[in-house]
């Protein structure tokens, strides 16, 4: 089967050079900006639906990490794959394209973790936040860490699976839809960019730079990041989640609920963690509508 991912994808990329990388982002549509900040192991496509949805009354600003989707995919010789890195190259497009007015963030996986990043730097730049199964905090208590990303993380047979066999970027396109599994095309798109094992690079850094413990790199960054999240909780907030996410669980649910109480929730118990693949005929209709609904608001 030959993919055409312009069916899927009709929107004519960008790029930023960073430092000789390309980094590849969207920007479609004007008014008010609203940045989608994708995880590990998706990209931009994941924002598809949302761009076409949005960008007639928003601007749609969704960038592809360095080694994801279509930016550049370097190796460590000539990249830092580190969260402080990612919240490096955020803050650099969105200084680069200057939106006007008050920045809506969409978080999914990992894009939890660097937005609210970007955001604890410049909280006056954010009104209004949607965060999709991610997190912005270390691994609940209660949630131990699953084996899976324990063998990506730590082991060398991990290494082989991951960047010799695709198996996370697979894994995710199979297991990622739960109530509605994703059709073989749209497993491809997913898949398409991490076709080499040097092209897989990004999808396994993701996992071994998640800190666990005090010493690890970017745990007391994580901490910070945790810390600041408390000046958001009055901003308008919209929280979707499948329940089904075999990390990004009902653990991790109950801590958001915890810090923004005031967020709007619609959590779903037969879905999984492409949240707006699984149940984009009703999520992102409700994204736009809370757009509609409300207006950026003021941190304390």
């Amino acid at each position: 089967m030959t993919l055409d991912i312009k069916a899927h994808y009709p929107f004519t990329g960008r790029t930023l050079d960073l430092g000789g990388l390309s980094y590849h982002y969207l920007d479609e549509g004007a008014g008010e900006p609203v940045v989608m900040v994708h995880g590990n192991p998706s990209w931009s496509f994941y924002y598809r639906n949302l761009v076409l949805a949005l960008r007639d009354n928003f601007r749609c600003i969704v960038p592809d990490h360095i080694g994801c989707g279509f930016s550049d995919k370097p190796g460590d010789d000539r990249y830092d794959y580190t969260l402080a890195r990612r919240i490096d190259d955020l803050e650099r497009l969105i200084d680069h394209l200057h939106p006007e007015g008050k920045i809506t963030l969409v978080l999914h996986d990992w894009g939890g973790m660097i937005g609210m990043g970007y955001a604890n730097r410049h909280p006056e730049r954010i009104g209004r936040i949607v965060l999709l199964n991610t997190a912005a905090f270390h691994l609940p208590k209660e949630k131990p860490f699953p084996l899976g990303l324990k063998i990506c993380r730590d082991t060398a047979l991990g290494t082989l699976l991951v960047r010799g066999f695709n198996a996370f970027s697979v894994g995710a396109s199979i297991v990622g839809c739960k109530k509605n599994p994703m059709p073989c095309e749209l497993q491809q798109a997913y898949r398409s960019p991490y076709d080499s094992w040097a092209n897989r690079i990004a999808t396994l850094r993701f996992v071994q730079d998640i800190p666990l413990a005090p010493g690890d790199r970017n745990y007391d960054l994580v901490s910070e990041i945790a810390a600041g999240l408390e000046r958001f909780a009055d901003l308008p907030i919209a929280i979707f989640w499948g329940e089904l996410d075999f990390v990004f669980d009902r653990t991790f649910l109950a801590e958001w609920r915890r810090r923004f109480p005031k967020a709007k929730v619609k959590n779903y118990p037969d879905a999984g963690h492409y949240i707006l693949e699984d149940m984009k005929q009703e999520v992102v209709p409700m994204i736009a509508e809370f757009l509609r609904e409300t207006k950026p608001g003021e941190i304390r």
